[in-house]
């Protein structure tokens, strides 16, 4: 009976018709007041300070909720650990967030501090400001806090802390021992994390991982992902003169790189985005059951294709769930010589293509790499590593030089996972809908060293507003999903998917 009450509590706050101030002060007004103080830490994942700074307070926001907390050393930042007093008897749940966030622009923002929260309202024209002292006697789920790592992770962190509160006052016994392992490295790859998992492994041991991060599906459903696509890098440019040479003394006899990088890259798609290298999708196989599932996902093609202002998508997936399913290899970047004002008669000396390639299980990243490499080496190319010297210039006529990313693997825990099922069948009786099943999406968590060292299932389950700007200016968190956030989180923690 205890439990139902707390369900109908917690549900009353999630509500945006509830108007029971008391509720509103205790669990989100809280939660807000709390974010305000954590994002005005800066948290510059390129600045060690700035790490430091969140972990002293991260470790004072957990010891007061009971946990036992702890500064893990690595090759680079330090990771952050709490856990709450274990039981032999209880299975454990691991949490992974994140508490570093990206560099800033302040001069892109709508407001003079990205890291000091500024509430807003929609408008016919934009935003509007509002004051934090409406949210006294009472609040609208609709407003946002802008701020940077309001979404992008700080939020998720300051629900579970408010969730934690909620099931302490409400007196719920946690069926599970609870440990929390917050990255501090997550928005430049979480290059330390390999190797910290393996120190660490007796510390992390858990029956499975849930990682919050990211926005929930665009249709603001409950939502709940399978997996995430990995990635990997490369750079690759092609050589003309030396140094750039006047195009009238030189065009049509110096050989011009930026076409041969035209020329090169063309080879390796088809008109319809499907990749052309041999073995690229070698493996990859979908089953009716998958489709099944990857066409119960709410997309609306118009919508995404109205977002993007294209008129039609590649022809890698029919669909854009089935898109997801593959590995892409996409050009982030182009240059050679100069462009617009800066324009120059000239040919360039070198062209320079930036590739990154979304991987997925079937396919390793240092295998693709590679079938990329033996594909420029048949169209002809010296294939280095390093500048050409005036030696390789002379010798070779086509010289392209590769540099190479690190991966980060794919990982996907399986559709019909127990733990996933009872996850879904949890949040769906407590939510009353069921949630948004993807298979695994497009972008890249960190998280395949805890499924390759500990062997467990994960599943990500995000709490965002879609909209959130993440990385970009103006980033922001719709106060709903505050109360969204400590709801499946008390959720979660109050029901044992075992039984």
């Amino acid at each position: 009976m205890r439990k139902l009450l707390s369900f109908l509590l917690i549900i009353s706050l999630y509500s945006g018709y509830a108007q029971d101030s008391i509720l509103i002060k205790s669990k989100v007004a809280n939660a807000i007041v709390e974010l305000r103080e954590f994002v005005a830490i800066p948290n510059d994942a390129l600045n060690a300070d700035d790490i430091d700074s969140n972990l002293f307070w991260l470790r004072k926001k957990f010891t007061e909720r009971g946990f036992n907390s702890t500064i893990l050393e690595t090759n680079g930042l330090p990771l952050f650990f709490a856990a709450l007093p274990m039981d032999d008897n209880k299975p454990t749940i691991l949490f992974y967030m994140h508490l570093d966030g990206q560099s800033v622009d302040a001069k892109k923002w709508d407001q003079n501090d990205p890291y000091k929260v500024v509430l807003k309202s929609k408008t016919d024209d934009g935003w509007k400001k509002e004051a934090f002292s409406d949210l006294e006697d009472d609040i609208n789920y609709d407003w946002r806090l802008f701020g940077r790592s309001t979404s992008d992770d700080k939020g998720p962190i300051i629900m579970f802390l408010n969730a934690i509160d909620a099931l302490k006052k409400d007196n719920i016994d946690i069926p599970y021992n609870v440990k929390v392992i917050l990255d501090s490295e997550e928005e430049k790859s979480s290059a330390p994390l390999p190797q910290a998992v393996r120190t660490y492994k007796d510390l992390l041991k858990a029956d499975f991982l849930v990682i919050n991060d990211g926005p929930v599906h665009v249709s603001g459903k409950p939502t709940i992902v399978y997996g995430c696509r990995g990635i990997t890098t490369l750079s690759i440019t092609t050589h003309g003169p030396i140094k750039p040479q006047h195009s009238g003394h030189y065009g049509n006899y110096a050989p011009n790189p930026g076409f041969q990088l035209a020329q090169l890259l063309a080879t390796m798609k088809d008109v319809d985005g499907k990749v052309l290298i041999k073995g690229y999708y070698d493996g990859i196989t979908l089953d009716e059951a998958t489709l099944e599932v990857l066409k119960s996902v709410p997309d609306s093609i118009e919508e995404i294709n109205k977002n993007l202002a294209i008129s039609k998508a590649e022809k890698v997936g029919s669909f854009y769930q089935e898109a997801l399913q593959y590995p892409s290899l996409n050009i982030r970047g182009l240059s050679s010589g100069w462009i617009g004002e800066q324009a120059r008669t000239i040919v360039p000396a070198t062209a320079t293509a930036e590739l990154d390639l979304r991987l997925v299980p079937e396919s390793d990243g240092t295998r693709l790499k590679k079938l990329v490499k033996d594909h420029i080496k048949n169209q002809g190319f010296h294939v280095m590593d390093t500048a050409p010297t005036m030696e390789d210039r002379l010798k070779y006529d086509k010289i392209v030089t590769i540099k190479e990313g690190t991966v980060t693997d794919a990982f996907r825990t399986n559709l019909n996972n127990p733990f996933g099922n009872s996850i879904v069948k949890t949040m769906e009786t407590t939510l009353r809908e069921k949630p948004v099943q993807i298979r695994i999406m497009g972008g890249t968590v960190p998280i395949s060293p805890f499924i390759n060292e500990l062997k467990i299932p994960a599943f990500i389950i995000p709490l965002v507003n879609a909209d959130n700007n993440q990385h970009s200016p103006n980033e922001n968190l719709k106060i709903g999903q505050i109360a969204y956030g400590i709801k499946v989180f008390y959720t979660l923690l109050s029901n044992d998917i075992n039984e």
